[in-house]
């Protein structure tokens, strides 16, 4: 069924609902070029085929202490905690990538530079989020743009 601008007003999953919690979130950015990659990775390099998303220009950085994104910070903090509560997570993914422009434009950093304060906001964002939801298990990956991919690489926290 098609409205007046022939656009669908309805349209059915395919994809079957299945109920089970996996127990783990991920938080990373909302850049639509990184998308697909990072559900490919998560899905089938880190086998969550589902995951609760928090997905927001610069993810994780929202957490590393920018005076520029204090609102942001607070607010994700409280979704987390909320998911955290309710999903019962276990698990928690923080993903920050190459070339991202959240960096580029908003802290204007550029180059070497951006990479470091990527990893360094990985490191900050995991105590962070240690210390307001307790959840020991927090894994951080950098993606990086290699022959037309991404390669999500361990970051150390």
């Amino acid at each position: 069924m098609s409205d007046i601008l022939g656009v669908e007003t309805s349209y059915e999953s395919r994809v079957p609902y299945d109920q089970a919690r996996i127990h783990a979130a991920a938080i990373y950015c909302s850049d639509g070029r990184v998308g697909e990659q990072f559900d490919d990775f998560l899905q089938n390099g880190l086998h969550l085929p589902r995951y609760d998303r928090v997905a927001l220009p610069g993810g994780p950085a929202c957490l590393a202490g920018h005076p520029q994104t204090t609102l942001e910070g607070e607010s994700v903090l409280g979704e987390l905690k909320f998911l955290v509560d309710v999903h019962h997570l276990e698990r928690i993914i923080l993903i920050a990538h190459e070339g991202c422009a959240f960096y580029s434009s908003r802290l204007s950093l550029q180059d070497r530079r951006r990479e470091l304060v990527q990893k360094a906001d990985l490191v900050r964002a995991t105590a962070v989020v240690q210390g307001v939801t307790k959840i020991d298990r927090i894994e951080a990956y950098f993606a990086r743009l290699v022959s037309g991919s991404l390669r999500f690489e361990p970051v150390e926290v």
